[in-house]
């Protein structure tokens, strides 16, 4: 009796502080305007990267992705983003939601020159809430995400339009992608 007096007691005190059983904190909503949730993850040579290190050095484009025929005629544009701001302090990074092995062939064979990461379990698109695939985020300096393009253009206008943004954020000139990728592919 007195055991539940004293349980009914507390309760009554923690509601009265806004405290319910069951309370957990909510991650703040991914958004364009907010801070980018932090987020570790192991590159392809397995060293432990603090993607919030990352973006206090400078801004970083983050892909979430798979090697899908869509992802896979859509990498070519973020390469050529990578190649195209790195110099001005922008660090590409794919992240896969595929098995190791199948990552590493891919990576080999379509010469994967930025950063990546293999995600099977998806806890980055539970980390970014999205479900969407692929998934870009933008993230400026500090942490502020500035933009997120969502889904599979196999045109190259995403990648253009995400290229344009990253050159102002850069202070650069963009660099049309969409142009480059088609150039070397004729």
């Amino acid at each position: 009796m007195i055991r539940r007096l004293f349980g009914i007691g507390v309760a009554a005190l923690l509601m009265s502080f806004g405290v319910t059983a069951g309370d957990e904190a909510k991650p703040a909503k991914v958004e364009v305007g907010k801070v980018a949730p932090t987020f570790k993850f192991k590159d392809q040579s397995g060293k432990e990267v603090d993607l919030s290190e990352l973006f206090a050095r400078g801004p970083v484009l983050l892909r979430l992705t798979c090697g899908c025929s869509g992802c896979d005629k859509e990498l070519a544009y973020f390469q050529e983003i990578d190649a195209a701001y790195k110099k001005a302090g922008l660090t590409s990074i794919a992240i896969f939601k595929e098995p190791d092995a199948k990552v590493a062939k891919y990576a080999q064979d379509k010469k994967l020159n930025m950063v990546y990461s293999v995600d099977a379990k998806g806890t980055s698109w539970k980390t970014f809430q999205t479900t969407a695939m692929p998934t870009n985020f933008l993230i400026g300096k500090g942490g502020e995400i500035l933009a997120i393009a969502q889904g599979c253009d196999t045109s190259g206008l995403l990648a253009k339009r995400l290229s344009e943004k990253i050159a102002k954020t850069v202070s650069s000139e963009p660099v049309d992608v969409q142009k480059k990728v088609d150039q070397k592919s004729k």
